[in-house]
């Protein structure tokens, strides 16, 4: 355990608890969780520490998220997983082309994506609230594999935040699912990709197991009471969230790429 003050622990699970809840209902906890980590933690500790200590925490979160999900809501297993495989292929990718690229240069173009993509939420009130009628086809299926598997994959492993929110808007728009359906499937996906993070972290010795696992109590918590109240809610509530965080998203890049 590493060596932190009491009352910086205890912001700490709020901040598990915090993030495993918006993670659940639309993706993007890691926003929180991941800055509370590179700040809680002792200054002298290496970046890589706070990385790894934060998959160990949020594959707890999620997969408690994911496990509340398919039991209540209508979620296609079979497809979800084969996404979340393309996922961790693309991810490896991904992480293979980070060290030879800047994301300074690829930072701005998200952000003019996802303010498009607020504008189209908030102009497209019907979006995401009801599923499409019928079965999705194959085409679909293999457009969010592509899209929301290697493509979304890919972006993970080369920059990282807000991929649980772009795997929702994806699936919400590639199979016309409803939000808290892509929401529940989103958390499938990212058990996929936070597992194949996790074990290569681990191969680097670089999680700190016993802090992450008092965290990731916390972050279960968080995650299991998040997809209970996507399911109560329903697809307007994730909406309203999923536009909150989305701005967040936009913020948090614009800070990094012209202040910090």
């Amino acid at each position: 355990m590493p060596d932190i003050p009491v009352t910086v622990v205890a912001l700490l699970c709020l901040a598990a608890l915090a993030a495993g809840w918006i993670d659940a209902v639309v993706g993007g906890g890691g926003l929180l969780l991941l800055p509370a980590l590179l700040l809680g933690l002792p200054a002298a500790t290496p970046a890589a520490y706070a990385l790894g200590t934060n998959k160990a925490i949020s594959i707890v979160g999620t997969s408690g998220a994911a496990l509340t999900y398919v039991r209540k809501a209508p979620v296609d297993t079979g497809t979800a997983v084969r996404i979340g495989l393309a996922a961790v292929a693309g991810s490896s990718v991904g992480a293979f082309f980070a060290a030879g690229m800047s994301t300074d240069v690829l930072k701005p173009v998200i952000m003019v994506v996802l303010l498009g993509v607020a504008a189209f939420v908030i102009l497209r009130p019907g979006f995401g609230r009801v599923p499409a009628a019928g079965p999705v086809g194959r085409r679909r299926r293999l457009a969010a594999i592509g899209l929301a598997g290697l493509g979304i994959g890919c972006y993970d492993g080369l920059i990282g935040p807000g991929t649980g929110t772009f795997l929702v808007l994806a699936l919400t728009a590639v199979l016309r699912l409803d939000l808290v359906t892509a929401s529940a499937t989103a958390k499938i996906v990212n058990c996929c990709t936070n597992g194949g993070a996790l074990a290569m972290f681990a191969w680097q010795g670089t999680v700190l197991w016993r802090f992450a696992a008092l965290l990731a109590v916390f972050n279960l918590a968080g995650g299991t009471l998040g997809a209970r109240t996507a399911l109560k809610q329903g697809s307007g509530f994730v909406r309203i969230v999923l536009l909150t965080v989305v701005l967040a998203l936009v913020a948090n890049l614009a800070y990094g790429q012209w202040v910090a």
